[in-house]
């Protein structure tokens, strides 16, 4: 057994459940709540009415019991719920990975996109199923839930990208989607200041 692979690690076969968003075998499982999302919709101040009472569930992710470790390649599920806040779409927190290296994202079921931004340039993938979203080393990247059903997307990274979430917090995504008459709408990113006060 070559010693890179620490601890070993055997040939697995992963199942996953779309319609239950789960893995076989399991790994560890994921639940944001809105109240989990504090800086990241454009009205905070609707994110804290909406944690301080039914604080949904906004997104899960399912892995597999892959490890995040240099050389492996883990995979997850991730489900977005349907909605808006303010009208601005669902999305997941969004991550930087310290780490800088590629990452690619299958769509399984609904629609959606990927919003990207290298610090400079913003970019949008729309994500039907079966397109994969190909994320270059350095780009930022949220997912964004722009259907009225579930939208879910199998994830595959290199173990040790790490994911830097306080870089999308602290530096933003560029631009922000919302919902329009004829489908998403791409915003200029901006902050609620009054609500952050």
């Amino acid at each position: 057994m070559p010693s890179f692979l620490a601890p070993p690690l055997a040939p697995l076969r992963i199942v996953f459940d779309s319609p239950a968003a789960t893995a076989e075998p399991a790994g560890p499982v994921l639940v944001r709540r809105m109240s989990s999302l504090e800086g990241l919709f454009e009205q905070e101040g609707l994110r804290r009415q909406l944690a301080d009472g039914p604080d949904p569930i906004v997104y899960t992710v399912a892995s597999s019991p892959v490890p995040e470790l240099p050389r492996e390649l883990p995979q997850s599920i991730t489900t977005i719920a349907p909605g808006t806040l303010g009208g601005e779409f669902y999305m997941t927190k969004g991550h930087q990975h310290p780490d800088p290296q590629g990452e690619i994202y299958l769509c399984l079921r609904g629609t959606g996109g990927l919003l990207t931004f290298d610090g400079t340039t913003t970019s949008w993938i729309e994500m039907t199923p079966g397109v994969i979203g190909y994320m270059p080393p350095g780009w930022a990247h949220r997912s964004v839930n722009t259907g009225d059903d579930e939208y879910q997307f199998l994830a595959v990274y290199p173990g040790s990208a790490g994911h830097d979430y306080q870089w999308v917090v602290e530096n933003g995504m560029g631009e922000r989607i919302f919902r329009g008459p004829q489908g998403p709408v791409r915003r200029p990113f901006r902050v609620d200041t009054q609500a952050i006060a």
